[in-house]
């Protein structure tokens, strides 16, 4: 596997986890629209798509028999079940492929299945998304109206669990602002690993 892309900078797999509504996925469409020569993966999930989401780009929208399926024959670096309800899993090809091309590579994933990446893929930096405040989570979460009360209250004492786990983490970035999150991201795709 080629550790530089074809500009002469190394390649890096990044896997991006922290707590629900902490913004992993505002953070990562901005990597995506600010730095197009970082790859990122698109997960499959078995949930149904929330308003604007489309299958191909934000996630696989698959059914439980595929998803059954794509664990069978090994297709999925990782997956889990995520706030007790849906499959959320990483296709294995695409992320080795765009590795193998030289390419840094983002996983944006949560807290189980970056510790399933971990056991697979040790040489990778693991960075936690973590919220400026409690307050601010809680406000995000809230504030986007996707879920039901339960469902908020379900994913609020995840959150809790989730933010717990920051240590296991190589690094922390602290999502005060998108593009500056986006931005400190991508420095950490081409800096050293940190100690």
């Amino acid at each position: 596997m080629s550790d530089r892309d074809p500009s002469g900078s190394r390649s890096r797999l990044v896997v991006l986890a922290g707590p629900t509504a902490v913004g992993k996925g505002t953070v990562a469409a901005a990597v995506r629209e600010r730095h197009p020569e970082v790859w990122i993966s698109i997960s499959a999930t078995t949930r149904a798509p929330r308003p604007g989401e489309r299958h191909g780009e934000h996630y696989w929208f698959v059914t439980p028999e595929e998803f059954d399926a794509m664990i069978a024959r090994g297709d999925l670096l990782e997956w889990a079940v995520v706030h007790g309800t849906h499959r959320y899993g990483t296709p294995r090809g695409p992320v080795e492929d765009a590795l193998a091309a030289g390419r840094s590579a983002l996983l944006e994933i949560d807290l189980q299945g970056a510790r399933q990446v971990r056991r697979t893929m040790a040489e990778a930096l693991f960075v936690f998304l973590k919220p400026p405040s409690w307050e601010e989570l809680v406000r995000r979460l809230v504030g986007r109206g996707t879920e039901t009360e339960a469902e908020r209250e379900r994913r609020l004492a995840t959150a809790r669990d989730e933010l717990a786990a920051e240590s296991e983490f190589d690094v922390t970035v602290v999502n005060r602002e998108i593009h500056a999150a986006a931005d400190e991201l991508v420095a950490l795709m081409s800096g050293p690993t940190p100690a």
